[in-house]
């Protein structure tokens, strides 16, 4: 092998150390500075390290490749947020219909969509998505990008005129059961509404609409990294708005809380860690299958998630397509502390 073999191993080699230290780093700290480099999946940038690994190796055999090769395999187990469900592995799924008992006991069915409304023409972007998820039977269903007039529609085809539903701005939360009260606040498209179950317990559920996430991939571009930077940190504030109204107006935490929507942030962004503390990820506890939501056609961003306190167990949840908007939907199942009847 020529000195220049040789050393061109050793420099793909070392770049693919450097970029794996500077990955681990930014997805591990989150710093804002960073925001638009840990806005994709660490896989992405995994995907790159590993085939600088494996071509100084196979190509090069270049020393400690494998090494490397064998360390980035390791960390996109461990970091990579697609990877969680390996250790749900035998769970089963939610299934379409009339949610099936969890051990005998029966589940709360909670379901999320972006609709991806068009304002300008009062209609359904990729058309109405009533049926779809009508298909799950849900008890409480989260819905973003949406008109009220659709709101009331999709509650209509849900449940016949018998269910309820609040809609505010761009959001709007539809349930079979009664709503009670409902937060509102004209500068905010969230909502938080309580509603009143059959045996008489309540639970509070918050619908979130983040602001929409910054796009531009030019990392060659200084702005990109400004532009990233400064919208992460508008959507923390948001969120913390919102987190602060709930524990506000209600006993929060010991109040039973479903709070779910489309975050804009992928599951691994810092922005989620405001809620670890006080809920669990329905997906991360209890999912099965391609946990993405974005974009519907080849997902990479799980940005669309359903959280609960300790009041609900996850014991099932999954990701379901509509060719009915530009996301994908989550539904999930939660077994109640008290138990909560359907």
């Amino acid at each position: 092998m020529s000195s220049f073999s040789r050393r061109l191993g050793w420099t793909l080699v070392v770049i693919s150390l450097l970029l794996h230290i500077f990955t681990v780093y930014c997805y591990s700290r989150q710093p804002d500075r960073f925001a638009a480099f840990t806005v994709m999946p660490i896989w992405l940038w995994g995907g790159f390290g590993l085939l600088l690994s494996s071509v100084a190796f196979y190509f090069l055999r270049a020393s400690l490749s494998l090494i490397m090769t064998g360390v980035w395999a390791i960390t996109l187990l461990v970091g990579a947020d697609e990877a969680r469900v390996l250790a749900n592995f035998g769970k089963s799924p939610p299934l379409p219909g009339q949610a099936e008992l969890y051990e005998g006991k029966p589940v709360l069915r909670v379901l999320t969509l972006n609709c991806a409304a068009n304002f300008e023409k009062n209609s359904f972007t990729y058309g109405d998505p009533s049926i779809d998820i009508a298909a799950w039977q849900p008890d409480i269903v989260l819905l973003q990008d949406i008109l009220p007039n659709q709101v009331r529609q999709i509650a209509d085809v849900l449940y016949g005129g018998r269910g309820d539903y609040r809609a505010h701005l761009t959001n709007g939360i539809v349930t079979r059961w009664k709503i009670q009260q409902e937060v509102r606040d004209p500068t905010r498209r969230d909502e938080q509404v309580t509603i009143l179950c059959p045996n008489g317990e309540k639970i509070e559920v918050v619908n979130v609409h983040l602001l929409t996430a910054a796009t531009d991939l030019r990392l060659w571009h200084k702005s990109a990294w400004t532009d990233h930077r400064t919208n992460r940190a508008i959507r923390m504030r948001e969120l913390s708005v919102t987190r602060a109204v709930l524990k506000k107006t209600t006993n929060f935490p010991e109040t039973p809380t479903i709070f779910g929507g489309d975050f804009n942030s992928p599951a691994s962004d810092i922005v989620h860690r405001q809620l670890g503390r006080d809920f669990v990820d329905a997906f991360a506890a209890a999912g099965t299958g391609w946990g993405d939501t974005f974009q519907r056609r080849f997902p990479i961003l799980r940005i669309d998630l359903i959280y609960a306190t300790r009041h609900f167990v996850p014991v099932r949840c999954r990701v379901v397509a509509s060719k009915n908007s530009d996301h994908r939907m989550v539904v999930a199942d939660f077994l109640t502390v008290p138990a909560v009847s359907p």
